[in-house]
């Protein structure tokens, strides 16, 4: 029994050495994109950074395609995370779990120069990556469909097709309030924005009663 305990205590901590490499390995890829962009980003740049060999890079990732996109799936996690932590933290009122959710892309961990600089060396490269095209495809659906739900909860009569064009609206509206506040605070402040955005959820959902 002891010898069978000591196997899956072995077991256990390979698989965490190997998931702490892999997110290693990730998060190296993040910050290399941040600092250099594509055209300074390499498997030598991002091992370098990560501690590790090349050869463990391809242990993990068929390449280093493979693992930018990992890396785009796992910095689109942590911003769904965020978001949604926020919304559990506004508790039960529908209107309050809204505003916390459009209203966390400006406070941190959304609102950050780093992270700005890694989403454009995504955005750069999803014209020329099917893979990473349909990753965001997938990602940014999935991010207007969960705001079309918390309108549609904040303001129950309102009809899909109106939730959703409502959804695209803020959502772009959000994108370019962040990107440009990420680029310059000094052209405007995280209030300001906050403020241009609840004007323009208050032509989507009826006054409060």
């Amino acid at each position: 029994m002891a010898r069978k305990s000591g196997e899956r205590a072995r077991a256990r901590f390979v698989r965490e050495s190997a998931d702490v490499r892999r997110q290693a390995l990730i998060d190296a890829t993040a910050a290399s994109l941040a600092e250099r962009g594509v055209g300074g980003t390499s498997v030598r740049t991002i091992c370098a950074r990560a501690g590790v060999s090349s050869g463990l890079l391809t242990h993990y990732f068929s390449g280093v395609d493979s693992l930018i996109l990992a890396t785009y799936r796992a910095v689109a996690e942590r911003v769904s995370c965020a978001m949604e932590q926020a919304v559990e933290a506004a508790g039960s009122d529908p209107r309050a779990r809204l505003r916390a959710f459009l209203h966390a892309n400006f406070q941190p961990p959304v609102l950050d120069p780093d992270l700005l600089a890694t989403w454009i060396a995504f955005w750069s490269l999803i014209k020329a990556s099917g893979p990473l095209a349909e990753a965001h495809a997938e990602i940014y659906g999935a991010q207007r469909m969960r705001l079309e739900a918390l309108l549609r909860e904040a303001e129950p009569d309102m009809p899909p097709a109106t939730a959703r064009t409502a959804a695209i609206a803020l959502s772009a509206l959000v994108d370019g309030l962040w990107l440009e506040l990420c680029l310059d605070p000094t052209t405007f402040s995280a209030e300001e924005a906050l403020s241009m955005l609840e004007n323009a959820l208050a032509h989507s959902l009826h006054p409060e009663r």
